[in-house]
């Protein structure tokens, strides 16, 4: 057979396996695995690893948020800097803000998306206001079209909603094999710190950490575990930062719970200390929930190890150092008042392999899990994402895993004015990306096109194996002779 491309030479790798071989790619898929095939062109992989290209599953492109600020990067430069760091899809969030519709949100996204993104994509879909009709008659109209994972918030007043109204999306979700995803932190816990340090003239962006304290996670956390547990549904926590918050997940697990978590790399790789460095540079580092301390690194580090948490995904949200973005309430502002976030969507994977494989903290195998394959089993794109295999999209990243390179912000390829890992050498970086057969990324070179990324319609989530909980008091026909779904 004559392939139209054909990666030769290279050491594939997946979640379970290394072998050497090369990939026949036609009409975007993933035709042959084999030795000495044949293709119309050819890329030479020698002494490279050839993985599963990475699906970065949180981050905020092209979006608002509840106070009106607006992220940096738009679908063609956030596409671009995915790619550079290895990332051949991405999921970025589509936010509902009070008085939308849902559908109407992702109608909203699907125009800023078109024909913008180098690489392929979907949408989490943050739900902030269930009145009306939304749950009954969008949320299957949304599940439809293929967005099968929404968001909820526990703080943040123009976001954050009740418990029972958790309770809806996650029985809803539940009902159409959807999966429900939450920022845990307890809201009251957050304003009563913040308006201490506020009324005491605390204000510098270090005090952003002290009014986000690690039990504000801990109890939210708890509290969302309880309530997926109530309604036998799927819940993925996502940016754990605490050990506390990780064992809780880890507990929920082993209990058989459908309860699946995240952490990023900030929580790994910058500390408290970065958030009082001189003067508003410490905004550059604020980011909810906030970076933390050494020794939550290390127990964190154990957690992605054991397998605690099944994505590692950058939660990039760029603001700018400038007024359009953390400096927009001027350099006087407080830490209530600087936009959440930070960047990191083409740092993400080279942060993990350098300091996870090439530290020997994690194996390759892990790599491919944490970066691409458990992304796409969780929010129902496997095995067209995610996969090295015969009829799976040809998604693949060719890295160089001896390549040293050092960050900094001109090569981020964002439109942010900086990195929070300036300066910081990596070893491991991927050279050529492919999106469905197309590249992308050559030899380091952008190639791609921005009509090529397509929007990625996904399945149901993949929960085979995990026994969950039913609550005697939810059977109602037992007890109250009705039906809960009717």
């Amino acid at each position: 057979m004559l392939h139209d491309l054909v990666i030769s030479g290279g050491t594939i790798v997946t979640a379970t396996e290394t072998y050497k071989a090369d990939v026949g790619i036609k009409n975007g898929t993933i035709q042959t695995l084999g030795y000495d095939l044949l293709g119309s062109e050819k890329i030479d992989a020698s002494n490279k690893l050839v993985l599963p290209g990475g699906i970065e599953a949180h981050c905020h492109i092209a979006q608002e948020s509840a106070t009106g600020g607006v992220t940096s990067d738009d679908y063609r430069s956030g596409s671009v800097s995915a790619a550079y760091g290895g990332n051949t899809c991405f999921i970025p969030f589509a936010a509902q803000h009070r008085g939308m519709g849902l559908l109407e949100t992702l109608d909203l996204y699907d125009s800023r998306s078109l024909n913008s993104s180098v690489i392929d994509f979907s949408y989490h879909l943050i739900i902030s206001d269930l009145s009306g009709n939304v749950m009954e008659r969008e949320f299957p109209k949304a599940v439809a079209r293929g967005v099968t994972s929404f968001k909820v918030f526990m703080t943040y007043d123009l976001l954050k909603i009740t418990d029972e109204q958790f309770l809806e999306v996650l029985h809803t979700a539940k009902e159409y094999g959807a999966l429900t995803m939450v920022h845990a932190e307890n809201s009251g816990i957050i304003n009563w710190v913040s308006e201490k340090l506020i009324k005491g003239g605390h204000t510098a962006p270090r005090y952003h950490a002290i009014s986000h304290p690690a039990l504000a996670e801990v109890e939210a956390i708890s509290r969302a575990i309880m309530l997926s547990k109530f309604v036998d549904a799927p819940l993925l926590i996502v940016h754990v930062s605490t050990p506390a918050g990780a064992n809780l997940v880890r507990d929920a697990r082993n209990e058989g719970l459908k309860i699946f978590a995240e952490t990023c790399p900030q929580y790994l790789f910058l500390n408290r200390k970065d958030l009082d460095r001189p003067g508003m540079e410490g905004a550059k580092f604020m980011c909810s929930p906030p970076v933390r301390d050494s020794e939550t690194q290390e127990a964190l580090w154990r957690h992605l190890q054991l397998g605690t948490f099944d994505v590692f995904s950058s939660d990039h949200s760029p603001y700018r150092f400038d007024e359009t973005g953390k400096l927009s309430k001027g350099v006087d502002a407080t830490f209530q008042q600087i936009a959440n976030g930070m960047p990191g969507i083409a740092t993400r994977l080279p942060l993990l392999f350098s300091e996870g494989v090439n530290k020997g903290r994690i194996t390759l195998q892990q790599f491919v899990r944490l970066s691409s394959t458990n992304a796409a089993r969780t929010y129902g794109m496997l095995p067209q994402k995610g996969s090295i295999s015969v009829g799976a999209d040809a998604d693949i990243a060719i890295w160089d895993p001896n390549l040293k390179r050092v960050v900094t912000a001109q090569n981020q390829h964002d439109a942010m004015d900086y990195t929070p890992y300036e300066g910081l050498e990596l070893t491991g970086w991927p050279t050529s990306v492919i999106t469905r057969g197309k590249p992308v990324i050559m030899d380091g070179q952008l190639v791609g096109d921005h009509s090529h990324g397509k929007f990625i319609a996904r399945g149901k989530i993949d929960l085979t194996g995990i026994p969950g909980h039913q609550a005697l008091e939810l059977d109602i026909e037992k007890n109250f002779g009705a039906n809960l779904t009717s």
